[in-house]
């Protein structure tokens, strides 16, 4: 109970930890979000929340970069974008990236009509196959933002991130990208491993492995961690998916929700945890001590603590984990500002 308390009285007075990532002088944090959308729900979800944040003018949303293959997650996340108000958000996408099997529910909603036979959600863009590779999109926004101001939310593959590291000096920067990425990133805020299962090969990372090593181990800048095990214990009530939208007749994360698994389900929070810490700081969270992260070859993840390392996790306990499931419910439950009455 101390911690929904406390958890409130976080969210009412709007404080800033110190070891919450660095704002703008207007008090927003440039985030670029890593996403490879249509592999699982919490990705549609954690997008709900950027926006949420956009409207209550928390972050700056420089682009949303695609890990996934296939036009399905770019159209889907435009459809988000354009739905939730904020179509002018650049998009970039990766090409002969991991390949993925399974459920694709942003496909399911692309394909979705109204009883006209119209898509039954809005598109801003023409063309997703002519979008740029997200390795060269992020070379040319970083090198136009102040140094240490951008925070990285990686909720997906670590593909884009690797190649960035990889590319040498252009028409935007005389820096290789690792010398970018050191000079302008505050902050990579990631969905990935496990720390509590040595044996668990997580998804995000055993999809594209060496591109995780290469980043884990050589990333020049700070990185903090949410594991498997933060956002298993923290589940989206399938209650909420089916009770607290009755504001609008369609949906495209409801909808992205009700597609993904045969309903009802409660699903965890993955990728919802690495994009709050990124936005609110470590006040909801504990923190693991400094170390270092290595990949092994079959992408299990083991952590080393060490006080020069550049890697830190997060870790929550039973009451912390049933004061954020509120807090998720709370904040994806609510109507954007897009689609609130007086609009």
């Amino acid at each position: 109970m101390k911690y929904r308390i406390l958890l409130l009285m976080f969210l009412a007075v709007a404080v800033i930890v110190s070891c919450c990532p660095s704002r703008q002088e207007d008090g927003r944090i440039k985030i670029i979000l890593e996403t490879d959308m249509g592999n699982d729900v919490d990705d549609a979800l954690a997008m709900d929340m950027l926006h949420k944040y956009i409207d209550a003018g928390k972050v700056d949303v420089l682009a949303v970069m695609i890990n996934k293959n296939g036009e399905a997650s770019a159209e889907f996340t435009d459809i988000l974008n354009t739905w939730y108000g904020h179509s002018d958000i650049p998009l970039g996408i990766v090409r002969n990236g991991a390949e993925c099997e399974g459920v694709h529910y942003a496909q399911d909603v692309c394909d979705m009509k109204d009883d006209s036979g119209r898509p039954l959600f809005r598109r801003s863009m023409e063309s997703y196959s002519s979008l740029p590779d997200a390795h060269l999109l992020y070379r040319e926004i970083l090198a136009s933002q102040p140094d240490s101001s951008v925070v990285i939310v990686s909720i997906g593959f670590s593909t884009n991130l690797a190649r960035l590291m990889d590319t040498g000096a252009d028409e935007f920067s005389s820096l290789t990208g690792k010398a970018l990425a050191a000079s302008k990133v505050k902050l990579v805020a990631a969905m990935a491993g496990s720390f509590e299962n040595p044996e668990l090969c997580e998804y995000n990372v055993v999809k594209d492995i060496p591109s995780a090593k290469k980043v884990f181990e050589e990333w020049p800048g700070e990185i903090v961690v949410s594991p498997f095990e933060v956002g298993r214990d923290i589940l989206y009530p399938a209650a909420s998916i089916e009770n607290d939208f009755g504001w609008t007749e369609a949906h495209p994360v409801v909808e992205a929700y009700k597609n993904f698994l045969q309903m009802p389900y409660d699903r965890p929070t993955w990728d919802l945890t690495a994009l709050l810490y990124a936005v609110e700081g470590g006040g909801m969270f504990s923190l693991s001590p400094a170390g270092k992260i290595t990949v092994a070859e079959n992408g299990s993840i083991a952590f080393t603590p060490d006080p020069s390392g550049n890697c830190r996790y997060l870790i929550t306990d039973e009451e912390q984990e049933a004061a954020l499931s509120d807090y998720f419910v709370k904040m994806i439950s609510s109507a954007p500002e897009s689609r609130k009455p007086e609009n």
